[in-house]
Parts: structure tokens; C-alpha cells; sequence
């Protein structure tokens, strides 16, 4: 445990802390402002798509188009077309008439715009009464959505510049009763010596003297709020009958307005926005009515009940953007200055208003021509009209945008991560590399899931950055630890085996199984005949050059044919086929092996004779023997905790190494057990060339093994080898049928074209067939003890 708390706090805890630290600062400073915000406003768009709701009937949107500067003229409009519009939204019995215009300078009326105010005149008498020219009744019906009374046509013939939009303000505050709220601006400081403020000061006369109020009960932190020191009204008489409602929405960062003010300061007096305003009077609510808690909510005291809207330490609102003027996410939007110009313009009198009872009607310009245009969420090119009405229908359907705590957002992000290094640290790489991409893909969902559902606005950029990181230096290091970890191998493995092998047991994806674990191999052991007189006759330099030439040789073929060089003692080559790779056809790869150290060592020889005085005649006679045997055996690193091998044991290992010592008995110089001859046959075909020499009890066992010599691959075999395994094939079957004689003279016969024959083949001295003979003259003298039943085996005395 003391071991694996150290390693934890270095290669995972200590990590873990540092990417999140790192992601955390960068998102404190603000520096993934602008990637958060591409997330939301993509949720935002993707939601309006997907999940939008439909909005409330509180609300209704006039919008400012091309169209209406068409019929209207250029901008800006003569007030009294302005006064006029008024009067038919309070026709149309709407609750607040809210403006985002500005009117903070008095109109200047010229004579055209004067004729232009008396047509309008004459058109509004002409449609309240159904006929153009027709003097005003009282009792006229209007096609309107309500009743104009007797008053309001009165009224309505004093045209004169800012006195029409003044007076319809004041007929609508008449039955039925339309709020209108105008809106107001910070003043602009003086750029030079020469200029002059522009704006007024709270408590000077013109603002004592209009309809604007403070609102008395703020709590909190207030030089926090937007402020400036001046601002600018609606002018004159305006500013004494409209209610007023700022309008300064500054945008972001990214220049959307996200976070909008709902409250103000101008000086140390706090005032309601244009939004705020409209809610204000759309409840009939007083100033003294609402209490403003900065990072906390404006609570509005209303006949229905106290309302809650949240707001920050600012005194800023979030947004949540759902809707705009047309397409799926829209509000219900009018062109009222088109219905505008059909009455007072093309004189249609009979044109159907919208239904606007008891709502709020908020105007505001769209065109694009008109500069109160802005991005949004849903728009690159939104009217900033659109900024209050999502803020009105917000409130209003208390359909409120919040951010969730980041505190258990990133706690719980740098917990996945801790685990993830924890868990998948012994595990594949690919499903580490699966699970870091999969958790961030899943908490997207998840943080779509909130917004599009709850409005719930998860923290995504960070968390995710601090995560990702920390999973791509983890997968990153794993890399880097794994090619590592592939160099060992090969430096591990490359004594044993060729590096192609290496390089395919690490593409593979298995890497040696390190420890002991049973496999199905096929053990190879080799011994040069006669080592002791070499080591007699050469010196130890000129033997260790030898020893070298000759296994370098061998060592090269057996890597080349797939094996592993288990180890050397002294001239004997301890080899394995099947391990640590698992190779299916691992019998034939040594049966083939075998023949191959033959014809090398063949070649060897003619080099060494062809070196003359060099080396001793010995030398070029050197012939080497080779058992094999193919079972399951004990495969791993074995040996003591501070020296190990990469071995092999079992008793199928003893029998490959028996395999080998038994050749000598009969002659041969690759013996090996049926195991092997089945399994080479079942992958190499007829490829080998074998033949039954005996079944035998080698000592140290019980068990018969049938044992066969490797005569030599098919396209090496010649003819007359071919005529002599037939020979010495019935020879075996007059031995096992007990005709010792007939055995004898068949052994006889097959003796004189065996391919190694003493005397003329290069160290050889005795084979296969000499063998067989001895053994019928030893059967004659000691026939077996039964001589029915007899099975034909063969009880070795010797190792």
C-alpha cells in the first residue's frame, strides 16, 4: 500500500490537479469567453430547431420594415405619425405601448411636414368614421378592435409636430387606458474644450418635472450598476406625459447582449429599464412596489402575487433567447405601420387590426437600413427590439436562463477524470482513448438536454478542456509508455528471436505472457556429435570462433523459421516454436528448421575443408543431431527473483531432449516423436519426408512413444533415398511380425542406399538400417517373452 500511494499521487492525482488548475485559470481570466458563448448560442439555435416553446399571448411585436419606410418615407417619421400610431393600439384596448425609439430632441416641423401632418389628419377622421371627409360622430363604429370615443377624435385633430405624439399619449392614458413607455439614454460626455455635456442631471428641473422615478429600494453593492452621469429624456412635454424606461443594453464581449441591465444609475438615483418598465406598468406597480437585490432578484409586489426576476450583482438579467420576429422562433409580429399606411395612406378604411387586447405592444425598428440592428443567438443581423421583447416574454412566461454552480460541474469533471487515469490505466489504450472522447460527447447531450428542457445553462468549454487534456496526456503518455514498453520487447526478445517476430508479436497486440502458463509448443534441442574431441583438438580461440560461425548458423535459421533460442549450452541449441508467439503450425516450422541446419551445416563444412590447414579434419567431418517433440509445456520467465530465463519445462520437454540424445542409437541426425510428425503433417502437408524407426520407452518414462527420423524435405530427397525408405518399410514390418531373418536381409539391402552412409558421408558411422540390423541379431538371442501379443516396443537403457 505504501508502494502504490506514492505512484497514485505522482502519475494520477498530480496530473489531474494540474490540468484542471490550468483550465480552471484560463477560464477564470476569461480566455474561453468566447468558445462558452459559440457553445451556448450553437444549444440556442439548436433548441429553437428542436425544442422550442410556444410563446405566451402576453406580448405582441410591432416592427419598423422596409415596408413601412416605403409607404412612409425615409426616417426619421414626423411625430405625428408616431401620435397617430398610439392612438390605434389604444383603439385596439393594448395594456403598455412600449418604444424603443428614441425621442430625447424636440421635432422640428417644416411646412411639407406640416401638409403631410394634415393628410394623416384627415385619413385617421376618415377611417374612424368609415368614410373619408366625413365629420366625426360620437357614436361611430369603427372596423377597429375596440371603440374610439368621442374624445379621442377630438383630440386627434391637434396636429402639431411633438403635440400630436403628446396628445395621443394623453388620450391613451384616457378609457381604455394605454401605458405608453418612451425611452431614455445616458448623455454623452464632451469629446472637447469647446463642447458641452449632453444630458441632464437627476435632480435638475426637467427631470424633477417628468414622469421619471427612482426606485427607492436597492439593496446591495450599487456602483456596480451601469451608470453615467448625465442622461437624456424624452423631450419636453413628452417626458411629463409617457413613462420613461432606459434603453442602454451594451453588448458583450463578443458584442451580443447576453446579460442585459434591467436596472440603471444615473448619478446615485437607480431607474428602471425600458424592459423593467413595461413589466412595471404591465402589473400597475409603483416604484415602492419593487425592491432591487443586487446578485439576487427584482421582487415586484403585485395584485397577483410577488414576482421574482433574477438578476446578478450588476443588476443584469440573462437573456434567454427563444424567439424572433419571423421564421420558427417568432413572436406574434405585426407591421402595424403597414396597416398604417393602408388607412391613412391608400385610404382603406375597412382594414382588419390585429388583436392586441390587454398586451404589451413593443415597438421597435427592423429595417435594415436603421441602425438598431445587432447579433444575436439566433441571428447574426437581429433587431436589438428583439433584446427587450425576449426579456419581457421571459419574465412574463417566467421562462428564466440559468447558469448552473461551475463548483460541482468541475468537481465532478476532475473526478471522471481521476478515474479515468485510475481505471483505464490497465486497460486497453483504445478503450481509454473511447472513454475520453465518449464522456465529453455524452455531457454535451446532457448539457443540450439541460438547456433545451430546463434553460439550465451547464458550464461545457472548461470542464471539458480540463478533461480532454488531462485524457490526451494520459493516452499521450500511454503512447510514449508503450513504445517503451515495445523497445524492451524487442531488447527482452531479441536474443531469442528473429526481429521480424518481435516486430509482428507487437503488432499483434499480445505481448508475451510473462510468469509461467501451459502452451502447445514444439521443443527443439540440437547437439553437435562429438563435442569433446573438438574441444580437444582446437584451441579455445579457433573453438570459439568456430562455436560462433556454426551457431550464429543455426540461430539465424531458427529466428528466420519463427522460433525462439531459448538458450546455449555450450554447442547445444535449446530452441522453442510456438512461444512467446503463438504460432499454429509451430511443428512444421521445426521440422523445416531441422533439415535447414542440415544443408547450412553441409555447406559449412566444404567452407571449412576449403580453408585447408585451418582446421583440423574433424572440423570438416562436424555433423549435428536434433530431437524434436510438439505437446503442451510450461512456458514464461523462470529462475530466481534477481536472474531469470525465458524458458521452457515439462515432460514434453524431457522428450524432445531424449528426441535428441536417443538419435545416436539409430544412426539419425533429426528424431522426433509422432506428435510432432502428425502436427508438422496436419500444416506442411507432404512437404517432410519422414520414417518409423521404432516405438520406444525412453528412460525416465513408461509410455511407448512411436519415433520417427526426418529423411529431408521433399525437393532434397532423392530417388534412390526414396527406393531405400521403402526397403527399410517392409523391413519394419518383417521386424514387428518377429521374422528377425527376414527383417535382417531387408535391413541389409536398405543399408547400401541409405543417404548417410559411414565411410562416405562426412562423419557418419552408423544409420538407421545398421541399427535395425544389430537389432534382429540381439531379438534372435533374446526373443521377446510372448510371442503372441508382442507390441513391438522397445525399452531404452540409456538417456
Amino acid at each position: 500500500m505504501m508502494k502504490i500511494a506514492p505512484k497514485f499521487l505522482k502519475e494520477q492525482l498530480l496530473p489531474t490537479v494540474l490540468f484542471f488548475a490550468c483550465a480552471y485559470a484560463v477560464t477564470w481570466f476569461g480566455v474561453l469567453d468566447r468558445a462558452e458563448f459559440i457553445t451556448i448560442d450553437y444549444q440556442t439555435r439548436l433548441r429553437a430547431q428542436l425544442a422550442q416553446k410556444k410563446p405566451s399571448d402576453k406580448l405582441a411585436l410591432v416592427g419598423i420594415g422596409e415596408p413601412s419606410l416605403k409607404g412612409l418615407g425615409r426616417w426619421p417619421w414626423n411625430r405625428s405619425v408616431h401620435g397617430n400610431f398610439i392612438q390605434l393600439l389604444n383603439a385596439a384596448e393594448t395594456r403598455v405601448t412600449s418604444w424603443d425609439l428614441l425621442f430625447t430632441e424636440p421635432s422640428k416641423l417644416e411646412k411639407e411636414t406640416q401638409r403631410e401632418a394634415d393628410a394623416i389628419t384627415t385619413g385617421v377622421l376618415s377611417a374612424l368614421n368609415g368614410s373619408a371627409g366625413k365629420p366625426a360622430e360620437p357614436t361611430a363604429e369603427p372596423n377597429l378592435a375596440g371603440t374610439v370615443k368621442k374624445a379621442t377624435v377630438e383630440a386627434i385633430t391637434e396636429l402639431a409636430g411633438d403635440s400630436l405624439l403628446v396628445d395621443g399619449i394623453k388620450i391613451a392614458g384616457t378609457e381604455p387606458k394605454t401605458t405608453v413607455v418612451l425611452s431614455a439614454s445616458f448623455g454623452e460626455k464632451a469629446r472637447s474644450a469647446e463642447e458641452k455635456d449632453i444630458g441632464i442631471l437627476p435632480g435638475s428641473p426637467e427631470a424633477k418635472a417628468s414622469t421619471l422615478r427612482a426606485l427607492p429600494k436597492v439593496e446591495g453593492d450599487r456602483s456596480r450598476i451601469l451608470t453615467d452621469p448625465l442622461m437624456l429624456l424624452p423631450a419636453g412635454e413628452l417626458s411629463q406625459v409617457a413613462e420613461i424606461g432606459f434603453v442602454s443594453t451594451p453588448p458583450g464581449s463578443d458584442g451580443i447582449r447576453r446579460w442585459v441591465p434591467l436596472v440603471v444609475r444615473v448619478g446615485d438615483e437607480v431607474y428602471p429599464t425600458l424592459s423593467l418598465q413595461s413589466l412595471l406598468k404591465y402589473w400597475d406597480v409603483k416604484p415602492d412596489d419593487v425592491v432591487v437585490r443586487l446578485d439576487d432578484a427584482i421582487l415586484v409586489e403585485t395584485k397577483e402575487g410577488q414576482k421574482r426576476i433574477p438578476i446578478d450583482d450588476r443588476g443584469r438579467f440573462l437573456v434567454n433567447y427563444r424567439y424572433l420576429a419571423d421564421g420558427i422562433q417568432h413572436f406574434d409580429y405585426f407591421t402595424l405601420f403597414d396597416r398604417l399606411i393602408a388607412i391613412f395612406v391608400e385610404k382603406k378604411p375597412n382594414v382588419e387590426m390585429p388583436n392586441v387586447n390587454g398586451r404589451i405592444v413593443i415597438v421597435g425598428q427592423e429595417a435594415d437600413g436603421l441602425s438598431d440592428i445587432g447579433p444575436s443567438p439566433l441571428s447574426a443581423l437581429t433587431p436589438l427590439v428583439m433584446v427587450h421583447a425576449n426579456v419581457i416574454e421571459n419574465v412574463l412566461s417566467q421562462d428564466y436562463a440559468r447558469k448552473a454552480p461551475s463548483g460541482p460541474v468541475w468537481l465532478a469533471a476532475f473526478a471522471f477524470g481521476l478515474a479515468g487515469l485510475n481505471f483505464f490505466s490497465r486497460r486497453k489504450l483504445r478503450d481509454h482513448a473511447l472513454f475520453s472522447l465518449g464522456l465529453p460527447v455524452i455531457y454535451a447531450v446532457a448539457a443540450y438536454f439541460s438547456w433545451a428542457q430546463w434553460s439550465l445553462w451547464l458550464p461545457l468549454v472548461g470542464p471539458v478542456l480540463g478533461f480532454v487534456s488531462l485524457q490526451v496526456f494520459e493516452v499521450g503518455r500511454r503512447v510514449l509508455a508503450e513504445q517503451k514498453a515495445k523497445q524492451e520487447i524487442k531488447s527482452m526478445f531479441g536474443t531469442y528471436v528473429s526481429p521480424a517476430l518481435v516486430s509482428k508479436m507487437i503488432d499483434s497486440g499480445t505481448p508475451p505472457q510473462l510468469g509461467g502458463h501451459d502452451d502447445e509448443i514444439t521443443a527443439y534441442f540440437s547437439d553437435i556429435q562429438s563435442f569433446s574431441t573438438f574441444s580437444e583438438k582446437l584451441g579455445s580461440g579457433p573453438l570459439v570462433e568456430l562455436m560462433n560461425e556454426y551457431l550464429t548458423a543455426c540461430t539465424d535459421i531458427v529466428q528466420g523459421e519463427g522460433g525462439a533460442v531459448d538458450k546455449y549450452i555450450g554447442d547445444a541449441v535449446v530452441a522453442m516454436f510456438g512461444a512467446p508467439l503463438p504460432l499454429a503450425d509451430h511443428a512444421y516450422r521445426a521440422c523445416v528448421t531441422s533439415q535447414l541446419v542440415h544443408l547450412k551445416l553441409a555447406e559449412l563444412r566444404a567452407k571449412w575443408k576449403a580453408e585447408g590447414d585451418k582446421w583440423p579434419q574433424i572440423v570438416w567431418n562436424m555433423q549435428t543431431r536434433i530431437g524434436l517433440n510438439s505437446g503442451v509445456c510450461m512456458i514464461g520467465n523462470m529462475g530466481s527473483r534477481s536472474r531469470f530465463n525465458y524458458t521452457m519445462m515439462g515432460d514434453n520437454v524431457n522428450l524432445a531432449a531424449r528426441m535428441e540424445s536417443g538419435s545416436k542409437a539409430y544412426g539419425a541426425y533429426t528424431m522426433i516423436s509422432e506428435a510432432t510428425k502428425l502436427a508438422c503433417e496436419k500444416h506442411g502437408g507432404d512437404r517432410v519426408v519422414f520414417r518409423f524407426l521404432d516405438k520406444i520407452v525412453v528412460k525416465g518414462r513408461t509410455i511407448a512413444v512411436p519415433i520417427y527420423e526426418i529423411v529431408g524435405l521433399k525437393e532434397n530427397v532423392t530417388t534412390q533415398t526414396r527406393e531405400c525408405l521403402g526397403v527399410f518399410a517392409e523391413g519394419i514390418t518383417r521386424y514387428l511380425a518377429q521374422d528377425w531373418n527376414g527383417a535382417e536381409a531387408l535391413f541389409r539391402k536398405s543399408a547400401e542406399i541409405e543417404p548417410n552412409i559411414p565411410g562416405k558421408t562426412p562423419g557418419v558411422e552408423n544409420n538407421p538400417s545398421l541399427t535395425l540390423i544389430k537389432r534382429c541379431d540381439y531379438m534372435r538371442a533374446h526373443p521377446p517373452a510372448t510371442a503372441t501379443g508382442w507390441d513391438g516396443v522397445y525399452v531404452m537403457k540409456e538417456k
